[in-house]
């Protein structure tokens, strides 16, 4: 290192922040001596060598140098280091040096390339692909408006092409199909949806369950009622917005959020649990809102974030309850396989779904902590589809366990993912626990799926 130049240090510049309603978190100037620090830090620990590409492609930029250091990088590759992120959160959860342990670097990666694209789609704007994933509540309303046609185009090759020359979704990704009917419908016409209080829980169901999977929702409703939580559904959520997060749309994120807090918040000030199935959007509403919303609505986000929970986390806080339920009436016939994604592990709650295995099925569990790859819409994408398939490859592998006659995530697009890539897609926990309590079989084996371009 030249000697004009002083040394990195680690401790945090003064254009450190993670806060977007705080001046510095725009100013680019700051950005980049935050980017410098944590990108010496990453160099000297190279902890975080496995998780995605850009801490490979960091590394092998830095040691090419004749005198290794991160200010000497081009903007290109800063630009490769931050796009290669998928953020699954894994860096920080086996990071020493984050405001999760309290130290004092104050490292966080993923929150640091999240203000680096939040810049970046300030100055550019969103490109077309961005709006059409980052809205999965357009998407669904308008496959549902096909009446069934999206559902079938998205398995002809000629229009698997366009979608890949026009938005730039992989040709070859397995992508989800879309009810004919919501959740929301079928709540509706069960009698479930309560416009106020009193309710034990809340149902956020998330858009994937909204669009894509009611049934999931259908048995998380099934099994919390089952064993005497009071669980209410509510009409007019919105996506969660990490879909607009990935590329740095605060906007559309705090627009999306403002809309289910207004829907949420009488159920918040009495003091309802707010269960929200999918494990990123779990960790949207009580880890990222109260740190990205502004103003009334940071406020409310704090006051949500206290009562969400997982569903299995619910599930698991009242198994010293007498109302607690273990009347299994089918059990899966040898070990099941259950993925623990990225985003649950994230939130520090525990593998719930795991104890209830145990607990109300009496059943061998084989757990699986690696990453799937999937990762939001990132392996939708040209550039995102390959890579994902190598950062899942430890995943596919560990969930193919010879004795597992049923695999599970919490996660349904890790289901995809593993659909796709290892030829079987994992049940929800909530729709195990729903078929075991009603009797239903389960398979003696696997059910071997294909996808397009997939496995096994």
């Amino acid at each position: 290192m030249s000697g004009s130049e002083p040394t990195i240090s680690y401790a945090p510049t003064e254009g450190h922040t993670f806060d977007p309603s705080d001046p510095r978190y725009w100013d680019e100037r700051a950005l980049r001596g935050e980017v410098e620090r944590a990108f010496e830090i990453c160099h000297g620990c190279r902890m975080c060598f496995k998780y995605c590409d850009s801490f490979p492609i960091l590394f092998r930029a830095i040691d090419a140098q004749e005198e290794p250091d991160p200010r000497r990088l081009a903007p290109e590759i800063t630009e490769q280091v931050m796009d290669a992120c998928f953020q699954c959160k894994l860096c920080e959860v086996q990071c020493p040096y984050t405001p999760r342990e309290k130290h004092a670097f104050q490292l966080d990666f993923p929150k640091l390339v999240h203000r680096w694209k939040a810049q970046r789609e300030r100055r550019r704007g969103p490109s077309l692909r961005d709006r059409v994933l980052g809205d999965p509540d357009l998407a669904g309303r308008a496959a549902r408006a096909s009446l069934g046609l999206a559902n079938a185009m998205n398995r002809v090759g000629a229009h698997r092409w366009f979608l890949e020359k026009v938005l730039g979704v992989h040709r070859d990704k397995l992508l989800p199909d879309f009810a004919p009917r919501t959740f929301e419908r079928w709540a509706v016409s069960q009698g479930k949806v309560a416009a106020a209080p009193p309710a034990e829980a809340v149902l956020f169901p998330t858009c994937f369950v909204q669009n894509n999977e009611p049934e999931i929702g259908r048995d998380t409703v099934e099994v919390l009622e089952h064993n005497g939580i009071g669980v209410r559904c509510v009409q007019g959520l919105a996506c969660c917005g990490m879909p607009a997060w990935e590329h740095g749309d605060l906007d559309t994120l705090r627009a999306r959020a403002r809309q289910t807090l207004d829907v949420l918040e009488p159920f918040v000030v009495a003091g309802s649990r707010v269960v929200a199935i999918n494990p990123t959007c779990s960790m949207m509403l009580r880890r990222e809102w109260p740190e990205l919303l502004e103003g009334r609505d940071r406020e409310r986000a704090v006051a949500l974030s206290g009562l969400v929970a997982d569903p299995c986390e619910l599930l698991w806080s009242i198994r010293d309850e007498p109302r607690f339920r273990t009347d299994v009436r089918s059990k899966p016939d040898g070990p099941i396989a259950y993925h623990a994604p990225c985003h649950l592990r994230a939130q520090s709650i525990g593998f719930r779904a795991r104890d209830l295995f145990k607990k109300v099925l009496g059943a061998r569990v084989v757990p699986v902590m690696e990453c799937c790859g999937h990762d939001g819409t990132y392996a939708m994408t040209v550039e995102g589809f390959e890579p994902s398939q190598r950062a899942g490859a430890r995943a596919f592998e560990g969930m193919q366990a010879p004795s597992a006659s049923t695999w599970s995530t919490d996660c349904p697009l890790a289901a995809l993912q593993f659909q796709q890539h290892a030829g079987t897609k994992p049940m929800h926990p909530m729709s195990i626990l729903a078929r075991a309590y009603r009797g239903d079989p389960f398979p003696s084996a696997p059910t071997q799926e294909r996808g397009p371009g997939g496995a096994p």
